[in-house]
Formats: C-alpha cells, sequence, structure tokens
C-alpha cells in the first residue's frame, strides 16, 4: 500500500493552505459564522475556481474524476482552517450519490451548477431516533398519476439551511428510494440551527412533498445502498479533517510551550510536558495512517472490506483524535476552553466529528459484522 502523495496532489495541498492562511484567519472565520449564511461565500467561490467543487464529481458530470486519496488532501487542509464550507455535505456527501446514479442532463446541469458554487446540496437520510441505523426510514413515497408525493422527517441534515436542493430518502413499494426535492418546495419545513462546532444543519418536515417522476435517482430501491457508499466516503473524508485538526493543535500547542514561564522557564523545557507533546505527534501521525488507508479502500466495490475498513479508521481516529484535544486544551491551562482561543474551537469539532455518521460504539459494531 501506497502512502505517499503524488506530485498533484502535493501541489493542491501547498496552494489550498497558502490561501487559508491567507484568507482564513480564525477571527475572519468567526465573523463569517456569525453571518447570514454561516460561512463565507467568497472562500466558496474561490474553492470553486480553484475545482474544489469539481474534484470530487466524476468525469461524465463534468467533474474532475478525482479519487478520495485527492478529497483527502483537500478535507486535511480545511480541517487546520476549521472551514465552515459545505464542502463535506454538499460537494462529497452528495457528490457520492450523484456519481453511483445513471448520468441525466438534469444531473450534468445539477453537477454544472454545483461546480461553479451557484447551487448548494444537503442529503436528508437521519431520522428521529434512527441512531445511526440506516435502514430505519419511515419517510414515505407514494406514486401518483405522474409524480411521487412525500411525507415524513428528517434530522440533523448537514448544510440544509444554505442547501438549494435536497437528497431525501423515502420508503417506497420498492424499498428505500432517494429523491431529488427542492428546499423551496410546498410542503416542505425547515428548523436551521447551528451546531456546537459552528456549523449549521437543520430538522425537515415534509407534508405531502409532491415532486415529479424523473425526480427519482436511480432505480427505485438503491437508495440504502447508494447511501451507505455515499455515508463511507464523506466518513473516510472526515477522518482526513480530524488529521488535519490535530496537526493543527500540535502546532499551537508546541507554540505555546516555547513561550509560556513558568517558575521562570519556558514550560516546553519540562521533560514531562515534552512527553505528552511527544504522545500527541505519535498519535496523528497514526491517525494519518489510518486516514489514508480509508480513503484508499473507500472505493473498493467489496461492501465488507470497505465497511471494515471505514468504521476501523473511523473508530480509531477518532479516539485518537480525542486524546489530542484533550491534551492540548490541557497544556494550554485555563485559557484551553475559552471561546476567544482557536484550540476550544478545533476541539469542539473533533468532539462533533467523533458522533458524525457514527460514533466509536457504532463502528466498533460494524467493524466485527463486516468481518
Amino acid at each position: 500500500m501506497d502512502f505517499n502523495f503524488t506530485e498533484e496532489q502535493l501541489a493542491l495541498k501547498d496552494t489550498l493552505r497558502r490561501f487559508v492562511r491567507k484568507e482564513y484567519s480564525f477571527e475572519h472565520r468567526r465573523q463569517a459564522m456569525a453571518s447570514r449564511h454561516g460561512f463565507d461565500r467568497d472562500a466558496w467561490n474561490t474553492f470553486a475556481e480553484l475545482g474544489l467543487l469539481g474534484l470530487p464529481l466524476q468525469e461524465s458530470l463534468g467533474g474532475l474524476g478525482g479519487t478520495a486519496v485527492d478529497s483527502m488532501v483537500v478535507m486535511e487542509i480545511l480541517g487546520e482552517a476549521l472551514s465552515l464550507e459545505p464542502f463535506l455535505s454538499s460537494s462529497l456527501l452528495c457528490g457520492s450519490v450523484l456519481n453511483a446514479v445513471p448520468v441525466t442532463a438534469t444531473l450534468q446541469e445539477l453537477a454544472a451548477q454545483m461546480m461553479t458554487g451557484r447551487h448548494i446540496m444537503a442529503l436528508a437520510h437521519y431520522e428521529p431516533g434512527s441512531r445511526y441505523d440506516l435502514a430505519q426510514v419511515s419517510t414515505t413515497a407514494t406514486a401518483t398519476a405522474g409524480d411521487w408525493v412525500i411525507s415524513g422527517s428528517k434530522s440533523v441534515v448537514l448544510g440544509a439551511p444554505n442547501a438549494d436542493t435536497v437528497i431525501v430518502s423515502a420508503r417506497t413499494p420498492g424499498g428505500v428510494s432517494l429523491f431529488l426535492v427542492d428546499s423551496r418546495a410546498p410542503g416542505l419545513a425547515m428548523r436551521p440551527y447551528a451546531t456546537q462546532d459552528g456549523l449549521r444543519a437543520a430538522d425537515l418536515i415534509l407534508e405531502r412533498v409532491t415532486v415529479p417522476r424523473q425526480s427519482l435517482l436511480a432505480p427505485e430501491g438503491d437508495g440504502l445502498k447508494l447511501v451507505e457508499q455515499a455515508l463511507d466516503t464523506a466518513t473516510a473524508a472526515l477522518c482526513a479533517e480530524a488529521v488535519g485538526i490535530m496537526d493543527r493543535l500540535n502546532q499551537t500547542t508546541v507554540e505555546y510551550l516555547k513561550t509560556r514561564k513558568q517558575f521562570g522557564t519556558m514550560i516546553g523545557k519540562f521533560q514531562a510536558l515534552q512527553h505528552r507533546m511527544a504522545e500527541m505527534v505519535v498519535a496523528t501521525e497514526q491517525a494519518r495512517s489510518m486516514a489514508i488507508m480509508a480513503a484508499i479502500k473507500v472505493s473498493s466495490t467489496e461492501r465488507a472490506e470497505r465497511a471494515a475498513a471505514i468504521s476501523a479508521a473511523k473508530a480509531y481516529v477518532g479516539n485518537q483524535a480525542r486524546f489530542v484535544g484533550q491534551q492540548a486544551v490541557q497544556l494550554h491551562g485555563g485559557i484551553g476552553v475559552t471561546d476567544e482561543l482557536d484550540v476550544a474551537h478545533y476541539f469542539k469539532r473533533l468532539t462533533m466529528i467523533g458522533h458524525t455518521f457514527g460514533d466509536y460504539d457504532h463502528h466498533i459494531a460494524r467493524f466485527a459484522e463486516a468481518l
């Protein structure tokens, strides 16, 4: 297994890192988080200009046909920046669904708008009480003369407040199916809110929402398979984002240990703290190896192999991320949990990543089942 990045991937990483370090400061992020959209539209447009929004989409949709490892490179840098932009929820998660369904002129037009940043999508699958169980879908879609009528509710839909189109899963006579739904469709009610890490999500209520027949994505009943594959892709990307955050926490903590003085000397000279810092670096490198493995295995056509690799990575990276985050907060002392310091926000994001698309217990059980 090759754990080295290509020259193109390293160039992409350097370009994106230069942009976020110059234009995406912690104070800038705070202002973007408080804005109406909850993220920086100018940064989103820059992502489009850099080709990031077309990177995950296959070439038949007009995209760049990037691999999961390419997306990992991007997510690691977005993790360092604590990016608020909906790259994960729109480009990666929904893009993975679009990649797996038959190409139509409608989808090509939709993908073209996504790549320019003018169109944002969100995936609405989880429901109240489902607790990561993908098969628990009570939302229904009933076929009429020329339409589908959808009724039900969805919870914690990432990126939904800014989405133009929502991919909604619903149970049909053939099984769980996926539908393209306009976020402004009559009968669709949205309750938006900010999550603990500063992102935006919403709960959806669909009361007899009518969509045309062609809104059905893929053959009827293929929804669960498509959602699981898309979530595996997004989970691998989350592992990469966590690694980027851990890297940044290590850098910030080292800088603090070199400047903070106690008993007349820098605390970074204390051997006990040096050992803890070394353990944080080792934990980050181990997590990076697992994130690379997940990115490589996410394209596997063997469902069990993919599920085992992704769940193993998510569980392991989550544990290492919690360790690095807790150590960073503690080594910063009392200021480590203040809103004014970026360390607290990095720790919040790591905590949320640990519970997004399945927590530790869920992925350990899934890993065992896949084996």
